[in-house]
């Protein structure tokens, strides 16, 4: 059972791509997700892609967006690796959890992806008009195996509120409180104030867009163990990008 506007998403009409940028696990310096990124057909920028999003093709971009997350990263090989995939969702084009995450479901079954890699995260910079259906959605989810995330914490609509009422299974730090953290010691007092806060309540904690070592130097630190950034690798087109780090050979995805 499904809406008619995201049953089979044959009602979008233009297409896109996906590009795929690693989560790097600090203690080991492999991935421990990809990131999937959104991208014209021809790698164009996201905001083209979304500056196409309407109310009415919302539903059936969503459920696009999962379709064509994850058969190209199992066409760009992820199911080779033990990473994750991580997929943004739009919270507001899910009228049922149960319903609109069947197209998903049928699409890794057809691939052989295993539910437990997938990952699915919304962003706090969407403005949560129904905060129990957020609520509702997560719990679906992680009922369901999948895991949950929330994406750009500490920049959004959300904030602590939400996350005082559902634990996702990771939070991602947003890259504003990253930026130049070696620098600030506010920064550098809030970020550990968040890394306490998470390991007190089970969460992963992802610091992204690292670009400098400094940067990183922080992170680690203050404890940070999963990270996100060009420092690592710039997002891939249509493929798993290897990880590296100035003065160091790449690392291959594994």
């Amino acid at each position: 059972m499904a809406c008619s506007g995201c049953r089979d998403g044959q009602s979008l009409d233009f297409s896109f791509s996906m590009a795929f940028q690693p989560i790097v696990d600090l203690q080991t310096m492999q991935p421990y997700a990809y990131e999937a990124l959104i991208r014209g057909p021809a790698g164009e920028p996201a905001a083209d892609m979304l500056a196409r999003v309407t109310d009415e093709n919302r539903y059936a971009f969503d459920q696009q967006c999962r379709v064509k997350a994850i058969e190209t990263a199992a066409k760009a090989g992820i199911l080779n690796t033990s990473a994750r995939l991580s997929i943004n969702f739009l919270p507001n084009a899910v009228y049922s959890p149960v319903a609109c995450i069947q197209l998903t479901l049928k699409t890794a079954k057809a691939l052989g992806f295993p539910s437990d890699r997938l990952i699915f995260e919304f962003t706090e910079n969407e403005q949560i008009t129904d905060p129990d259906h957020l609520v509702s959605i997560i719990d679906a989810y992680q009922r369901m195996g999948f895991g949950t995330a929330i994406d750009d914490f500490g920049a959004g609509h959300a904030g602590l509120g939400l996350l005082a009422r559902f634990q996702p299974d990771t939070v991602k730090l947003d890259m504003e409180l990253v930026r130049r953290l070696d620098a600030s010691l506010p920064k550098r007092i809030i970020v550990g104030g968040i890394v306490g806060m998470c390991g007190e309540l089970g969460i992963r904690l992802v610091a992204e867009g690292v670009e400098t070592e400094g940067e990183l130097d922080a992170l680690r630190a203050l404890g940070v163990r999963y990270a996100q950034g060009y420092l690592f690798a710039r997002p891939g087109f249509e493929c798993l990008p290897a990880i590296q780090l100035p003065g160091l050979p790449a690392a291959s995805a594994a």
